[in-house]
């Protein structure tokens, strides 16, 4: 998979729909870092950094963090040495004004976002998915209001990528295998068209 690296994704996807399965195992694919907001600012407050004092109240009191801070946290991100031959971005953006800063910091990278990956499943599947976590908030009516919530936000995300021609849909209703396999087969004809670009 040499042939795809210093590729840029983006992952969108609902709760339970495998992304982060599936951003970790193209990132081992692509050679590339997979970067979760989430993930960061979990280590972050773990830690007790800068960054944590400033998070952990937020998160604390399930709310969502700001998208200055946001956009301070993936910025600093993705310009580590890691990440300048590309990155797989999971948990951010997820509004259209953290998309628009998404390019901003791209551009002032002077690079672009290559792909957004949309990996999706049925509303009954990612339910049925979530309570088999048994995890204490995973309450079926919880569940489905973050599934609401989620798809409110998301969806003009989905809109915009698909407009500009970087979306690609997956579904995420099939084995972890086979997702992975229609990933790749999603991004072979843009990594095809590169390689043919490069030797013409």
């Amino acid at each position: 998979m040499a042939d795809v690296a210093e590729q840029r994704i983006v992952l969108l996807g609902p709760p339970g729909s495998g992304k982060g399965t599936q951003a970790e195992l193209l990132a081992q694919a692509l050679g590339v870092p997979a970067i979760s907001t989430g993930d960061m600012l979990r280590e972050a407050v773990a830690a007790g950094s800068e960054l944590g004092h400033k998070v952990e109240g937020i998160m604390a009191a399930g709310e969502l963090v700001g998208d200055d801070l946001m956009a301070e946290i993936v910025r600093a991100r993705l310009s580590q040495e890691d990440a300048a031959g590309g990155f797989l971005l999971d948990g951010y953006p997820r509004t259209l004004p953290q998309s628009q800063t998404l390019d901003e910091v791209l551009e002032a990278a002077e690079v672009n976002l290559d792909h957004v990956l949309f990996i999706d499943a049925p509303e009954e599947v990612l339910v049925a998915r979530a309570l088999g976590r048994q995890r204490a908030d995973d309450q079926e009516d919880v569940v489905r209001e973050r599934l609401r919530v989620y798809a409110q936000k998301t969806q003009p995300l989905v809109g915009e990528y698909e407009r500009r021609g970087l979306l690609r849909s997956i579904s995420g209703d099939n084995e972890i295998e086979n997702v992975q396999s229609s990933i790749l087969e999603a991004l072979a004809p843009a990594t095809i068209a590169s390689s043919e670009e490069g030797l013409a």
